[in-house]
């Protein structure tokens, strides 16, 4: 480890990541002890849902914070390639004909990189519009180009739908180191770490209430697993969760406690439209890369809503 790397340990983001890590342990030998307490070693549902979800967040914990040790340009290398494998899954489960291959394939190799290009040299303007008005107009004309005009309008949606919720959605998130919060400077990438504990421990503090409480079925036909007593249990404590932790934020802790409210509530909703989607298309999961927990947007579907709700709030309040 070098004086850099190790200088690195105890910033803010540092000391936020070991905390982080604790609780982690601390959750992986709670889960390990109640599979020898309670299951005996043998498969139990909810024990071994649980630990995979733990494993999910080690995985997680640790790629980003692998990231921020290289700074900006890990975050965006990161999320370019979260964005990609996003898009991937999403495209994969399209309804697509051979006269969308040269939209799909602008959608891959101009239009994912050049977003993640914009983001990185900071040119808000830009990379504001550059996938909702741009690509949105060029992705159909190049499909319009292919002749093929079955089913063409669904055909058309679909891939401008997909880059929307896994290229430009997903981007906001390290746009969050471009925005130039007074008395903030040099520390945004805490407001990614606020972003995505906040969202996801929503997501498990839903998923722990709801198992706990959880009877009324909040919408049975999308998600037979989220209940209201689950939705409301783990909101209120993510919301918690966020004002406790205003002090690596710009914000007070109620203006803490009202941003985890809104992105937690984002997250719940993006859910919802995520899983609309694969029922639409009759599968479970949209992938199988993380084990029992599907694919890229099954662990990203909470933070494609929140994320430019969060980005956009953090602009218009902070940003002068």
């Amino acid at each position: 480890m070098n004086a850099d790397t190790f200088a690195a340990l105890f910033t803010p983001t540092g000391w936020l990541f070991i905390g982080v890590t604790g609780v982690l342990v601390l959750a992986s030998s709670i889960a390990a002890l109640l599979k020898w307490r309670v299951a005996h070693g043998a498969p139990h549902a909810v024990i071994d849902n649980l630990t995979s979800r733990i494993n999910a967040w080690w995985v997680m914990v640790g790629s980003i914070g692998l990231a921020f040790l290289f700074g900006k340009n890990g975050v965006v290398v990161l999320f370019f390639l979260i964005s990609f494998y996003a898009l991937r899954e999403f495209l994969s489960l399209a309804y697509t004909r051979r006269g969308d291959h040269t939209a799909m394939a602008a959608a891959f190799y101009l239009a994912l990189p050049m977003q993640y290009f914009l983001v990185w040299i900071e040119w808000y303007g830009l990379y504001s519009i550059f996938i909702p008005v741009y690509a949105f107009l060029l992705l159909p004309i190049l499909a319009a180009t292919g002749g093929d005009t079955q089913r063409f309008l669904e055909r058309a949606s679909k891939v401008q739908w997909g880059l929307m919720v896994s290229v430009f959605c997903i981007s906001h998130v390290p746009a969050l180191l471009t925005l130039p919060v007074i008395g903030f400077e040099g520390k945004n990438m805490l407001l990614i770490a606020f972003l995505v504990i906040v969202v996801q421990g929503s997501d498990v503090l839903q998923y722990i209430w709801g198992k706990l409480l959880g009877k009324r079925k909040v919408a049975p036909v999308l998600s037979p697993s989220k209940t209201w007593e689950g939705l409301i249990g783990g909101v209120a404590s993510a919301t918690l969760l966020g004002a406790a932790l205003h002090g690596i934020t710009p914000f007070s802790p109620l203006q803490a406690a009202g941003m985890a409210l809104l992105i937690c509530l984002m997250g719940f909703f993006g859910g919802l439209v995520m899983s609309a989607i694969k029922r639409d298309r009759g599968v479970k999961d949209w992938g199988s890369m993380i084990e029992g927990h599907g694919g890229m947007l099954d662990r990203t579907d909470s933070v494609i809503f929140a994320a430019p709700v969060f980005f956009h709030a953090v602009r218009y309040w902070w940003v002068p």
